[in-house]
């Protein structure tokens, strides 16, 4: 990784097939070899994969797998289309669009909250390109009036529309995304305030992710879901229905937990990773 004057390290960017009617480039990190292991950071103003994941995606890779760790279309250091709404479809289509140009057939994905909505959209859409599924209290599991009565999420809104902006901003915007706000550092926000400030009005509006709650069933790979029991983002009982809707799941729930398990609890779950991916 090549640093820069960018927030983040600027990793690799590849060319993908014209998603809203261009072409796109996606950045992304790359590390470590043998099967590969896509991780797919949530929504949120300034989010980036190497954000989210900075803390994980180093030891999946030391374990003897090739850790990619995109930016979805519209975050990060990848291309922002100004366009009205960005919806499931539009990300689903970012990483297929990655995973062809990177001649990747078949993959696990490892997804948190929108991330996990993608990861799910892509298991369904192109079964045969998923081997396995790692979700961290994924969306697309609840109506869009649930998602925004969640405090969290309720909180992030009121915030966009104040018209505030900057660091101060940020740490207000993410002030319930951790149990413990002291995990909430001053590196974080300095590295996702000036990616926000780039962002169109779409990834900072409501995002068109369907329920897929009743197609839970048709997913037929294995899959590992982990959330957090204090989640003030995506409601809890989605563990129970990620348990009883997929063929062959477990699911932890992780006490004085939040929507980011692979940060407050990282070396715990990048070991639960590992061994799924070994032996799951």
């Amino acid at each position: 990784m090549n640093s820069t004057a960018t927030p983040i390290p600027v990793g690799h960017y590849a060319d993908i097939a014209p998603v809203a009617g261009e072409i796109q480039r996606i950045h992304y990190h790359d590390m470590g070899e043998g099967e590969a292991v896509v991780f797919l950071h949530g929504a949120g103003a300034g989010a980036s994969g190497y954000s989210n994941f900075k803390g994980n995606f180093p030891a999946v890779a030391a374990a003897g797998f090739r850790a990619i760790v995109p930016d979805l279309l519209g975050f990060g250091l990848s291309s922002k289309p100004d366009i009205p709404q960005y919806d499931l479809d539009f990300f689903v289509a970012g990483v297929k669009g990655l995973l062809d140009a990177l001649r990747l057939d078949r993959v696990t994905l490892l997804g948190n909250s929108l991330g996990g909505a993608v990861a799910l959209g892509l298991a369904l859409a192109c079964p045969e390109r998923v081997s396995r599924l790692i979700l961290m209290a994924p969306g697309g599991v609840e109506d869009l009036d649930t998602y925004l009565a969640m405090p969290g999420i309720a909180n992030m809104f009121s915030v966009y529309q104040s018209g505030r902006s900057g660091p101060d901003a940020m740490r207000e915007v993410m002030r319930l995304q951790l149990f413990d706000p002291a995990l909430l550092t001053d590196e974080i926000i300095a590295e996702r305030a000036p990616i926000a400030a780039l962002q169109t009005q779409a990834a900072r509006s409501v995002l068109k992710v369907p329920d897929m709650t009743e197609r839970l069933g048709q997913i037929g790979c294995p899959v590992l879901g982990f959330w957090g029991v204090n989640d003030q983002f995506n409601p809890v009982q989605g563990a129970m229905k990620l348990a009883t809707g997929v063929p062959d799941a477990r699911v932890v729930l992780v006490n004085r937990c939040g929507h980011w398990v692979q940060v407050e609890h990282r070396e715990w779950f990048n070991q639960q990773c590992i061994d799924f991916l070994h032996h799951g």
